[in-house]
């Protein structure tokens, strides 16, 4: 079996501009995102587009327009009719776009109903939020329709409805998820859109404000802090029935990390063994090469749920086999949809026993909208080279998925870990598996405490340990880790073992691509 192609799996997933060329797909979807409704004709997306290119976007999956947002840049008035959408926004021309204002205004956001409930407006309010940012803007305005008050409006009025949608009482498709992105309601506007019949032509008047925004500075200055949010699984090994259970615990993960906005959730060392408890197939060395054959399933489930969920997966590890040869193989899903992969390099006495796994021979370190980062499988990060070429790739966090039986095993995880992030001014944040898989060889036992650990100086925690689970529990932590604060820690700690080494006397060499090269 030659080795997977991951385009294959791949979901192209692109938040991009967009242009004069997705007018027809973009009429197409308003035209089933808000049916009887006015759709805009080809001068304003011109318009739009010529005024303020970088205010109108769309997120494309697999070549398809999945979502839309349009909006322009004004200079607050309290007094101005924001309760006109035709005033504020030019009816659709947006010719009054102000590139010295200081509030964006949201016209439209649209999702296809083949892509709903996989978080696109999420992705394109960030998107929103990160113009303010970047143009130093105090805020975001929108009129948010509602389009659930119809089936309510004969029992309750437009603010009763709008009360009980933010006491959660009520779900409305459009408000509740502009609630979950941050925005406070200013006001309730009647007539905004009469033809909307779907929410009795009312809307809301809400608002967003920027934190981040700087009185009286004209661009936003570089970042004091860069917080990237991880979420690390404790996952219980138990006996389950078929694949359905294993994705629908995998699932239940994933989901919780969206819910608390993380940028990544890492999943343990070969969690996936987890499926041997329902075959019949006992002998080691051919139970791992069976597990292999679900690598299509793990593969196209966990991209699935990445883009589903706006969120990067690190997705434990997987018995793959590539040329008749066995691996034991994390990937990486990214929310954009694309993967990536990274061999486990040393191999442990009972891995080559009882499975007959062989080895990688290379350290990936990997871009995502998050920084650079690098995976090493459990045993891997006992050997301190690799986290050294890691580092000098320019990775700031290590992912350790990790599988051990004992709390001798564990321990030797841990300790390591917390030296790599000394040695290389690095986060490192390790995933193990609980829980017990009766009569599955050599993954019968777990013991795991998974944590998220830091460099050891002052401005970090007082143990360097960021975060940490209860040990043998199925739990999962959430923590913000901030990658200026390693750079500077770099650059400037109490003590600086990157810049102290004494390559004078001793050195990382290793092959790559059939070269040598130096750490």
């Amino acid at each position: 079996m030659p080795a997977l192609d991951l385009s294959e799996f791949e979901w192209k997933t692109v938040l991009r501009k967009l242009t004069i060329d997705d007018f027809n797909e973009l009429i197409a979807l308003q035209e089933l995102c808000f049916p009887g409704m006015a759709v805009w004709d080809i001068a304003q997306i011109e318009s739009q587009i010529a005024n303020f290119p970088e205010g109108q976007l769309c997120i494309e999956i697999d070549g398809q327009l999945a979502a839309t947002s349009s909006s322009l840049m004004l200079q607050y008035d309290p007094d101005m009719a924001w309760y006109d959408w035709k005033k504020v926004a030019d009816d659709g021309y947006i010719r009054n776009h102000n590139p010295k204002g200081d509030t964006l205004y949201g016209i439209e956001i649209m999702v296809h109903p083949d892509f709903r409930g996989m978080k696109l407006a999420r992705r394109l309010y960030e998107a929103r939020k990160e113009i303010c940012r970047q143009k130093n803007l105090r805020r975001i305005i929108i009129g948010g329709r509602i389009p659930g008050y119809s089936e309510h409006a004969d029992k309750l009025t437009a603010r009763e409805y709008v009360d009980q949608v933010f006491d959660k009482k009520l779900y409305d498709p459009v408000l509740t998820a502009q609630i979950a992105n941050g925005f406070f309601l200013q006001g309730l506007i009647s007539n905004y859109f009469p033809t909307d019949t779907h929410s009795k032509g009312y809307a809301t008047f809400l608002e967003w404000k920027n934190l981040d925004y700087l009185p009286k500075s004209k661009r936003r200055v570089a970042h004091t802090i860069e917080p990237i949010r991880l979420a690390v699984v404790q996952y219980e090994m138990r006996q389950i029935s078929g694949f359905e259970d294993f994705a629908r615990q995998c699932e239940f993960f994933i989901d919780t990390a969206s819910e608390y906005h993380s940028d990544f959730v890492v999943f343990p060392e070969l969690f996936t063994t987890q499926l041997l408890s329902c075959t019949s197939v006992t002998r080691p060395g051919h139970a791992a090469r069976h597990l292999a054959e679900y690598t299509p399933q793990y593969l196209d489930l966990l991209t699935e749920l990445a883009v589903k969920y706006d969120i990067n997966i690190i997705g434990g590890s997987q018995f793959v086999i590539e040329n008749e040869t066995l691996y034991n193989i994390s990937y990486l899903f990214r929310r954009d949809g694309t993967l990536g992969k990274q061999y486990k390099i040393h191999i442990t006495p009972s891995e080559r026993k009882w499975w007959g796994v062989l080895p990688g021979d290379r350290v990936e370190v990997f871009d995502t909208d998050c920084g650079r980062v690098a995976i090493l499988i459990c045993y891997d990060i006992e050997f301190p080279e690799l986290v050294r070429i890691a580092a000098q790739k320019g990775a700031q966090i290590i992912f350790v998925p990790f599988n051990t039986d004992t709390r001798h095993g564990y321990l030797r995880i841990r300790h390591c870990a917390l030296a790599r992030c000394v040695e290389n001014h690095v986060y490192v944040a390790v995933s193990g598996c609980t829980g017990n898989l009766p009569f599955v060889e050599n993954s019968d036992i777990h013991y795991a405490q998974s944590a998220i650990f830091t460099p050891a100086d002052a401005e970090f925690a007082r143990d360097a340990i960021a975060a940490e689970c209860n040990a043998n529990i199925e739990t999962m932590i959430i923590h913000d880790v901030d990658l200026e604060q390693v750079r500077r820690h770099k650059l400037g700690g109490s003590v600086q073992n990157w810049n102290d080494r004494r390559r004078d006397l001793y050195k990382v060499v290793y092959k790559e691509d059939g070269e040598d090269r130096e750490v």
